[in-house]
This record gives C-alpha cells, structure tokens and sequence, in this order.
C-alpha cells in the first residue's frame, strides 16, 4: 500500500515510512492511495467473528507485507484487549463505551496500536527515534501509556498548561521513563502548531515522529470501533448513525473510512463544542480556522482539526456529497451540563461531557423511526471528574487505572515558544 500526500507536492511512500515520518515533507497528511471494499459476505457474517479477526480483516490492506501477518495479528491483539460495549440509553439510541482501556480513553487503541507498529520498524535501528505529540487532553495518556518502555523510542508530549483535566495531566506527566511533558503557555493550537513546525526544521526533523492523529498508524485502528458496534447492532436491523464527539476530527473520519470499508452507515455527525469551524463550514461553504476556546469538553477544544481534509478527500472534496453522508452541530457548556443531567434522569447513565455533546448531536438531527443513534463516549466520567461531580448527583468511584496514577506527582517542563520545544529536542 502507498500513501500520498494530500499537499500534493511529496512523493509516495510506503505505510512504514508513513509511520515513521507522521507527515510529509511538504506538511501534507499522508492519504492511502487505495480503498478496497471488504467482502459482502464478510459484512453479512460479521457477528460470527472475533473482535480480533475483524480488525485484522479492517486493517490489513493498509499495512499490506510491510509487517508479516503473524505479528499484525499479535500487534492487534494486544491493541484491543478489551471491551467496546455499546450500551442502551433508550429505545433507539445506545452509546459506544470506548474506555475500557489502560488510560481509559478512546485514544488506547491507536496509541498502542502505532506504538507496537513503531517498535517493529525500529528493531533493527540503533538510533533513538522521537515520537513529538500535542494533546488536547487524552492523547497525551494513551500515547504516554501505548509507548511506555519502548524500545528505542522517546515520547514528548506537548500540552496546554491549564486546559486539562487533573486526571488527564497525570497521567502525561507521572510516568517517567521514556516519557517527558512539556508544559505549554497556550492553547491546544499552539502546541500542534509547534508540533508541525518541527517536523520542518531540518536539523531535528530526521529523528521525529508523531502520534498526534494526523499519523496514519494512529488514525485508522480507530476504524475498528466502527466496526465492533456494527457487529453489535446488526440485531436491531435498524439504519445505524453515529454521532462523534470531534475535536481534531481523526475519530469520526476513521469511522467514514469502515463505512467505505463496507459497513451500511447511514449518517456520520460531527458533533462539537463551540469551537465551531467544521460547523460553520457545512452551513456557509467557508473553511476558516480561528482560535481554539476552553470549554469543558477540553479533548474538543481544537480550532483547525487537521483530519477534516481527509474527510473531504473521503467525498472527492465536494461538499454536497459530503453533506448527504455528513452534518455537523456545535453545542456550549450550559447546554452540555444541560444534557448530562437529562441523561441521568432518564436513563441514570453517567454521561462525560464529551459523551453528552454527542447525544446533543443526535437530538439536533432528528432520529426517524427505522433508525438507531450510537453516540460514543470516548473516555470514562472519572477523567472528568469535578464536572460530572457538580453536575450530577453522583460519586463517581475511582477506577484501577486512575488510582495507580492519582497520587503521583507531576514532572513537567515549562515552554511557551517553539524555540523552547527546539532547543529541548536538541538537548535531549
């Protein structure tokens, strides 16, 4: 399989160079040149599958003879070694659990999934290689946990001081190891900003990697998701909608990629805080990135998601196509507190605000009758815990994960410009 640049000005590679460079020389994200639909009978059949056997069929061609077959298959299943329920909330909408993992964030499958796959290119190399990430919230945790001990890999992880969650920057800066945090004077923005910056400067560019979604090994294993709820939800033989809580917008693309996999999907919604530039594109026409605003769905607080061009590259960029397979509905604070407490009333389902703004996405499109809504919730409430405690009349109990990480302490580095992000990476 090779890849090309939706910049257009780079060369093709492979997926293993895909991997190891995150993005191309010309700052494009790398694209798959091909997509090959999975067999009808596969898809017809799928509930007589593992998870296991489903994401091997869903990834393969994209990795083609570049990792051999039996180690694909042991890289996938340690990457989803546990539970993607999708759980009732009424007679027609359910929610997709993605947090059953180590950092308990829908980011675990492609953090470890790209780790595993860069561990393998790098066996042989006896240079260290740099992976650099920006997180807005649970990137950082998954990515910090997926490379945690790797060998011949260093992690740095950029993000905005202040703008997560406690849990959150705990789990990005108590690990230690291979692992370091700097500590950022500005928004999630500014942090990918520094990210894509330094994967042009030439004299660290050659040892850098990213893990950030814009990394084709990070983004498509999320397509795997997509397809554990299908198998899930044939039962109900209703047309299915998703409705993606989406901030960089990686998620919900992989999820248009398994629709053009196979999976009969009916609709995608984007659906997103007030940073609204998706939105405000898909009423007016008018792509116009702005600054990223806090808000309490902090994983979404992203003001020019880099993965939306590979969602106009999935519609051949025309966006009258894009719109019968695609809406997208921004949502503020009030209403997304709003929405967790309408939840738990109906339901006593203990929504995240990241999971309620997805359910908002749903309730503003209108679900008919032979429909069946699948909002996801992309990280336990716990991670999120001062809000969902003074929104709801609840105690949320402290998983494992989080208790082996809560009572560490923090070790960061303070940066506030990309001279500052350069001048460690040449250091260390």
């Amino acid at each position: 399989m090779n890849y090309y640049s939706l910049h257009h000005k780079s060369p093709k590679t492979t997926f293993k160079n895909a991997v190891i460079n995150g993005i191309a020389q010309d700052r494009g994200l790398y694209f798959p040149e091909n997509i090959t639909p999975l067999s009808k009978d596969f898809i017809k059949n799928i509930e007589n599958y593992s998870n296991y056997e489903i994401a091997f069929e869903a990834i393969k061609q994209f990795v083609g003879d570049e990792i051999p077959e039996n180690k694909l298959k042991e890289i996938i299943a340690e990457t989803v070694s546990f539970d993607f329920p999708v759980v009732p909330i009424n007679k027609n909408i359910g929610t997709l659990e993605l947090f059953h993992g180590p950092t308990m964030a829908f980011k675990d499958v492609g953090a470890k999934f790209m780790a595993k796959c860069l561990e393998f290119f790098n066996k042989d190399n006896d240079d260290e290689v740099t992976v650099l990430v920006a997180t807005s919230g649970d990137t950082g945790g998954a990515v910090a946990n997926g490379f945690l001990g790797a060998k011949g890999v260093k992690v740095v992880i950029l993000y905005p001081s202040g703008k997560v969650s406690d849990i959150q920057e705990k789990q990005l800066t108590t690990l230690g190891q291979n692992i370091t945090a700097l500590e950022v004077d500005g928004v999630f923005d500014d942090c990918q900003e520094m990210v894509k910056t330094a994967f042009l400067d030439k004299e660290i560019t050659k040892t850098l990697t990213s893990a950030n979604s814009i990394n084709v090994a990070r983004w498509l294993p999320q397509m795997f998701y997509f397809f554990f709820a299908y198998k899930q939800l044939k039962k109900h033989q209703k047309e299915i909608v998703f409705s993606v809580p989406s901030g960089n917008f990686g998620n919900i693309c992989a999820g248009i990629m398994a629709q053009k996999l196979g999976l009969t999907i009916k609709h995608f919604i984007a659906a997103t805080n007030v940073n609204d530039t998706v939105p405000n594109y898909m009423l007016n026409g008018i792509y116009s990135p702005k600054p990223s605003k806090a808000t309490i769905s902090n994983a979404m607080d992203v003001g020019n998601p880099s993965n939306f061009i590979r969602i106009q590259e999935l519609f051949n960029n025309d966006i009258t196509l894009l719109k019968n397979n695609f809406s997208s509905f921004s949502f503020t604070d009030e209403k997304t507190k709003e929405t967790m407490q309408n939840i738990y009333k109906k339901s006593e389902y203990i929504s995240d605000p990241h999971g309620a703004v997805g359910y908002l996405g749903l309730e503003k499109y209108g679900l008919k009758e032979n429909e069946y809504g699948v909002f996801l919730e992309t990280a336990h409430p716990v991670k999120f815990l001062d809000i969902v405690e003074e929104t709801l009349p609840v105690k949320v109990e402290i998983p494992p994960q989080i208790q082996k990480v809560i009572h560490k302490e923090k070790v960061a580095i303070k940066a506030s410009t990309y001279e500052d992000l350069k001048a460690f990476l040449m250091k260390n």
